[in-house]
């Protein structure tokens, strides 16, 4: 019998992809995760802060909260996709959870807290997805304002 491969990031990347794009569809900003343990995915998320006219709903912690309560055992066998390098407060829940490694679609248009990731021991691998990338210029460039409401910049 041969046992299947493991998803490789990719495929890992590619439900936070689908998350985000699920919050782009609903007028949302395009950021996904997923929380993946022992290669399954227990949860998806995406930023809801305009949907639920939220201060904390980014797609990382919308991910956590849609997982529910979970023992520190299973946060310590977990990986944090996400479409987009996390913000202060996502690091700081992924700290938190004490989740041990996080996959990253791209860096580019926005670079969170990835250096105290590291610092912290957290395996942080950055993919530099061309379609994270895109949905994210792109959403960006048609919806300035709302983009720095949601990474806390003054306009």
């Amino acid at each position: 019998m041969t046992v299947p491969a493991a998803p490789s990031d990719h495929d890992l990347l590619a439900h936070a992809v689908a998350a985000a794009r699920e919050g782009l569809a609903q007028g949302g900003i395009p950021i996904g995760g997923a929380l993946i343990v022992d290669g399954e995915v227990l949860a998806t998320g995406f930023n809801k802060r305009v949907q639920l006219g939220s201060a904390i709903r980014h797609g990382e912690t919308d991910c956590l909260e849609n997982a529910g309560r979970l023992p520190a055992t299973t946060y310590a066998r977990a990986t944090m996709v996400t479409t987009l390098s996390p913000c202060d407060m996502c690091t700081g829940a992924i700290l938190l959870y004490r989740i041990p490694r996080v996959i990253i679609g791209e860096n580019r248009t926005f670079l969170g807290g990835e250096d105290l990731l590291r610092a912290r021991g957290v395996d942080v691998v950055v993919l530099d997805d061309a379609a994270c990338v895109a949905m994210m210029t792109d959403f960006i460039a048609a919806n300035p304002s709302l983009w720095n409401e949601d990474i806390g910049v003054a306009d």
